[in-house]
């Protein structure tokens, strides 16, 4: 039924870009609007760190765009330059957001630095600022458990970056609440700390990103879980005996599949290739693989 899986396969499609640009606009709005409080009230009530976490909701900002982009271009079918389709422009834009959060973490971590060098620069904080980096607190993990949930549902790796993203915007919103609240208590130090603290957090997060990112790009191989099911599924195929070379590499959130197949010398072309065409639905429709290339060796 290759019709059918095609329909099937383009209503997934269809339905896992609507839910990535859906969630990834709810989180514009809601970046643009944190973005704006908490740099003003920064700015007004005198907390370098809620300047630092109102800059890394701006990073979020930037970061949901580059998901957009990246979601759209990698949903084109395949055409005469992308034989495969456009799945690792998620790939890419998981570098790009990795990338960016890491300078915008050294550039936060810098500022902070400069800070506690000088500490008569740093300003007396009001307790507003306090209730700004709480409420903006709790939006975010809001937000954060909300885009992880969509990414779980549609198996999106780029979502799934996104979404910690929002997490380790939170945690730095935790951070910042403590220190100035800790400022507040007649310890002006720790506000510039807390934007320290979550200028290496947000740079940590980038670094790991990237690096992932980039590992997929340059063909990473499948888990050992998802290596070691492909293969149980390829020798539970009726007529194989055995298999060999079996490799794999990322594409997007897909695997790209190679693997010798060893069956029965005596069986006719004909039959070699009905059981090798059986591997490769049986593997196609039960794991995340875009594609699985064959080649039959008589045993």
């Amino acid at each position: 039924m290759p019709v059918l899986e095609d329909m099937m396969d383009e209503e997934y499609s269809v339905d896992k870009d609507a839910a990535v640009e859906k969630s990834t606009w709810i989180s514009v709005v809601i970046n643009l609007a944190l973005t704006f409080f908490q740099v003003a009230a920064g700015v007004i009530f005198g907390s370098q760190g809620l300047i630092a976490d109102g800059i890394h909701s701006l990073s979020d900002l930037v970061a949901d765009f580059f998901v957009l982009l990246a979601g759209r271009h990698s949903s084109k079918d395949a055409d005469d330059d992308h034989h495969y389709g456009h799945y690792r422009y998620e790939n890419a834009a998981s570098l790009a957001l990795g990338l960016l959060l890491l300078a915008v973490g050294v550039g936060m971590a810098w500022s902070a630095v400069g800070k506690l060098r000088a500490p008569e620069t740093i300003s007396a904080v009001s307790t507003v600022a306090l209730w700004v980096a709480l409420s903006a607190l709790l939006v975010k993990e809001l937000l954060f458990r909300y885009m992880l949930a969509v990414a779980q549902k549609v198996k999106s790796s780029m979502l799934v970056a996104n979404a910690w993203h929002a997490r380790s915007d939170a945690a730095s919103s935790l951070v910042v609440a403590i220190g100035i609240g800790g400022s507040l208590l007649g310890v002006p130090l720790l506000d510039p700390i807390s934007a320290l603290i979550v200028g290496l957090m947000v740079s940590k997060m980038g670094w790991s990103f990237s690096w992932n990112a980039l590992h997929d790009l340059t063909d990473r191989a499948a888990t050992q879980e998802q290596t070691e099911g492909i293969r149980r599924e390829v020798l539970k195929t009726p007529g194989i005996s055995g298999l060999h070379n079996l490799r794999t590499r990322k594409t997007g959130d897909l695997l790209l599949v190679d693997v010798h197949l060893e069956v029965d010398g005596c069986l006719s072309v004909h039959q070699g290739h009905d059981i090798a065409l059986e591997v490769r639905r049986r593997v196609m429709e039960r794991h995340p693989v875009l594609n699985l290339m064959t080649h039959v060796d008589p045993v």
